[in-house]
C-alpha cells in the first residue's frame, strides 16, 4: 500500500528529515521558515508519501490559480531509484486533475526525470 498523505502537525519531524535531503533545506532555519509555510499559507500544501508503514517521499507544493507548482520533492536516500518519484508526481495530479503541474529551480530537473 503506497499513497500520498496530507501533512499534519504530528508529522513534523519526519517531514523535516525528508525536505532537509533538499539542497536548498539543508539550513535549519530555512527548513524552520519553510515548514511554517506550509503550516500556515492555505495556498502551500505539504504531501508525504507512505509505503507499508514508513513515510518515504514528501512533496509540497503552491496551489495556484490553473497550476500547482512543485516546490519540494524529496525521497529518502536508502529508497531513491525506485520510481517513488515519479509515483508521487503521478498522485499529485490525479489529486489536481483540472490542473497543470509545474516546477520551479529547484525541482524541475526532478519533474523531468519524472516524466520520461
Amino acid at each position: 500500500i503506497h499513497m500520498l498523505v496530507r501533512y499534519r502537525k504530528n508529522y513534523e519531524k519526519i517531514a523535516m528529515g525528508l525536505l532537509s535531503f533538499m539542497p536548498n533545506e539543508k539550513d535549519l532555519k530555512q527548513l524552520q521558515q519553510t515548514m511554517k509555510n506550509y503550516e500556515t499559507n492555505d495556498d502551500w500544501q505539504l504531501f508525504l508519501w507512505k509505503q507499508e508503514e514508513d513515510f518515504i517521499g514528501i512533496i509540497g507544493v503552491i496551489v495556484r490559480e490553473h497550476a500547482v507548482e512543485v516546490q519540494h520533492i524529496s525521497v529518502n536516500p536508502s529508497h531513491r531509484h525506485q520510481g517513488i518519484g515519479k509515483q508521487m508526481v503521478k498522485a499529485l495530479k490525479e489529486l489536481y486533475p483540472n490542473k497543470s503541474l509545474c516546477a520551479n529551480d529547484m525541482t524541475a530537473p526532478f519533474l523531468d526525470k519524472c516524466e520520461q
